[in-house]
């Protein structure tokens, strides 16, 4: 019966101990909701304080929420990457030989016959091929049965007077003048011939007597009908 009673006496401290943890325990439900409490109270006096703050913490949050994520797609092929072609190597140029450098060639520029000036009665002699004159340079050439260039110089046959071609006046004057050139061309290329001087030289011509072997030319064109002397009258035409 002692040892009964001393059992119940050593359990009611015990009780007292669970008492104290049970009342500590109810304790702390209401130290959290009173805190709570004073928290709300804070926050409704510095709500518009606090209100930006959440606003721009929830803001990206709500982003990740409202945009939606790509959905891989399972029928889609992976795309093709279009691989460059090989840029093909070209050969290096040869270098081509330079051409030689080409020389300027001068022109060769023809000679002007200067005149040989003739004293009154003095004789020089000529030879050279003669042709019928044209546009160019006149040097020695025939230009008509009783006009002719000698070495550039204009020489007019002193001791007759034939009809030229261009100022003829009717068909026998001018078959008369060609006949003329053309026989004054056949004596000057015929050799060498001797020419006096029978004037001054003036622009029209340098007046002289052209002869070979002591025979004029001037005479030997009267002869043959196709000049006539030096201030005869008559006129060439029929």
């Amino acid at each position: 019966m002692a040892k009964t009673a001393t059992r119940g006496r050593r359990k009611a401290p015990a009780r007292g101990k669970s008492r104290a943890r049970s009342g500590g325990g109810g304790l702390l439900p209401w130290a959290v909701i009173g805190i709570a409490a004073i928290g709300g109270i804070l926050a409704h006096d510095h709500w518009k304080s606090i209100q930006p703050l959440l606003a721009h913490q929830s803001a990206p949050a709500t982003r990740e929420t409202t945009e939606p994520r790509p959905v891989a797609r399972r029928d889609v092929p992976p795309k093709q990457v279009a691989l460059a072609a090989p840029t093909p190597k070209t050969a290096p140029a040869t270098p081509q030989p330079l051409p030689p450098a080409v020389i300027p060639t001068p022109a060769i520029q023809p000679v002007k016959a200067v005149p040989t000036a003739v004293s009154p009665g003095a004789a020089q002699t000529g030879t050279a091929a003669f042709g019928y004159c044209g546009q160019g340079a006149h040097i020695n050439c025939v230009g008509d049965g009783g006009v002719f260039w000698y070495r550039g110089e204009k020489i007019v046959i002193a001791d007759m007077a034939s009809p030229i071609v261009d100022r003829a006046r009717c068909d026998d004057e001018r078959r008369i003048a060609f006949a003329a050139k053309s026989r004054l061309l056949a004596l000057l290329n015929a050799g060498p011939f001797t020419m006096n001087a029978a004037g001054k030289t003036e622009s029209s011509g340098a007046p002289r007597v052209v002869s070979r072997d002591g025979r004029s030319f001037g005479a030997q064109l009267i002869t043959e009908g196709l000049a006539r002397k030096p201030g005869a009258g008559g006129a060439w035409c029929a």
